[in-house]
């Protein structure tokens, strides 16, 4: 794996995780339950990380 790609990807899992706990931050405050907390999170998570990937790649630097 090239070293540039292996810096990408951490930022976007990185960036990602920051993005999931607040989503996580919000729902708590909100009084909403564990799974949704959880639910909640893991959408955002991986709507990130979705869209982290799609301008890596878009603009070349994945």
């Amino acid at each position: 794996m090239n070293t540039r790609v292996a810096v990408w990807l951490l930022v976007a899992v990185l960036f990602s995780l920051v993005i999931a706990l607040s989503a996580a931050l919000l729902k708590t405050k909100e009084g909403a339950t564990t799974p949704k907390t959880i639910s909640s999170s893991a959408i955002a998570f991986a709507g990130t990380m979705t869209l982290c990937m799609t301008v890596f790649g878009v603009t070349g630097l994945m």
